[in-house]
């Protein structure tokens, strides 16, 4: 990280430097439950007020409650409970935490508000930095399963197994589920209901800007040629098909960016690119070991070393232009990680369509 250009977050409206910190690899074991590990942040606002959430005044003085997944509670108490401890005793409140496993608010108290905001912003970040930890649960997608880009896609596999497989890394591993085709727009981390109903209802607040850029119609695109994600096509981990609209336009990549934006900045999503990479991964290095695996590019991706690369060059002469096939996109969708519904595709926890 360059140390004149920090990396900032936004934490409802407070802006915060991300501080340069020295991690270590572990394994996390039982034993570890409660791993005690801060993200360290350095606040730019001097105002200690929190206007992220309502503090009100009681009998005993000042209360604040937040919502926070049961899946954090272990990070806020830490190893014996010593995070909280040091929380409390800094911040001069008091913090309850639900019994683990339980949905509810973590409530702080306080003879002062000032103390209890205090005590809520330091929460924040540390919700935040180990939410950044968390591995995706759901994804932004455009569904890429269409019958004639399966067939389309079956018959690649064929091919290329037929006159590849003799090539470096090349095997039926590595190949994309044909029903679990798509278009990856972002990853969003989403862990308990309430997270998954509030992103639903943000997709449902998009429908407006999705209805002016089809004008209600389906969207003809066209799935032809093959690309890599990286620098050396003989050391390849990612193979993907490259989606356009048959009318040339770039409204489904206006699309996709909109709808990364109205996710950012509601906070639902980190932006890790400027503009949506629109690929179909038709094949993954990720895959050889676990064929549930899904690379998306956010938090939780897997070491590079533990992947073997697989020699791409002949494949991208032959294929390059390999046409994969037409269909009309109708809809996007908030999927699941680790899904699969009755036609063999991502579970959806909401979609809105283009109709």
């Amino acid at each position: 990280m360059d140390v004149l250009r920090p990396a900032l977050i936004n934490i409802n409206g407070r802006i915060y430097r991300r501080n340069a910190i020295k991690e270590e690899n572990y394994e996390e074991k039982e034993d570890d439950f409660y791993q005690d590990e801060r993200p360290e942040y350095e606040e730019l606002e001097t105002d200690e007020v929190c206007e992220s959430h309502l503090i009100e005044q009681t009998d005993k003085g000042f209360r604040c409650a937040i919502d926070v997944p049961s899946v954090l509670y272990k990070y806020i108490i830490g190893k014996k409970g010593e995070t909280r401890r040091r929380l409390e005793s800094d911040t001069k409140t008091s913090i309850n935490i639900p019994k683990l496993g339980i949905e509810g608010e973590i409530v702080v108290t306080g003879a002062q508000k000032n103390a209890v905001s205090s005590a809520v912003t330091r929460l924040e970040m540390l919700i935040d930095g180990f939410r950044r930890k968390q591995p995706f649960t759901h994804f932004l997608s455009f569904a890429l399963n269409d019958s004639q880009v399966q067939e389309g896609f079956h018959a690649f596999k064929a091919m290329v197994l037929e006159q590849f497989s003799q090539d470096s890394g090349v095997d039926d591993s590595i190949f994309q589920n044909p029903s679990k085709l798509h278009l990856t727009l972002g990853t969003l981390v989403l862990l308990n209901e309430t997270e998954v109903n509030k992103a639903c209802d943000h997709l449902q607040e998009f429908r407006h800007v999705i209805k002016d850029l089809t004008e209600g119609k389906p969207l003809p695109l066209e799935v032809m040629g093959i690309e890599y994600m990286n620098d050396d096509p003989a050391a390849v981990d990612v193979l993907y098909a490259k989606v356009n609209l048959k009318d040339g336009s770039d409204r489904l990549q206006v699309m996709a960016d909109r709808l990364v934006e109205h996710f950012v900045s509601a906070g639902l999503m980190v932006r890790e690119w400027d503009r949506v990479k629109l690929h179909g991964t038709v094949m993954n290095t990720l895959f050889r070991k676990d064929s549930t695996a899904e690379d998306g590019g956010g938090p939780g991706r897997r070491n590079p070393r533990d992947r073997e690369a697989f020699d791409a060059r002949n494949m991208l002469k032959t294929f390059g232009s390999h046409c994969f096939g037409e269909f009309d996109l109708s809809c996007v969708q908030l999927s699941q990680r680790f899904s699969t519904d009755c036609t063999g595709y991502y579970s959806s926890a909401g979609s809105v369509s283009f109709a």
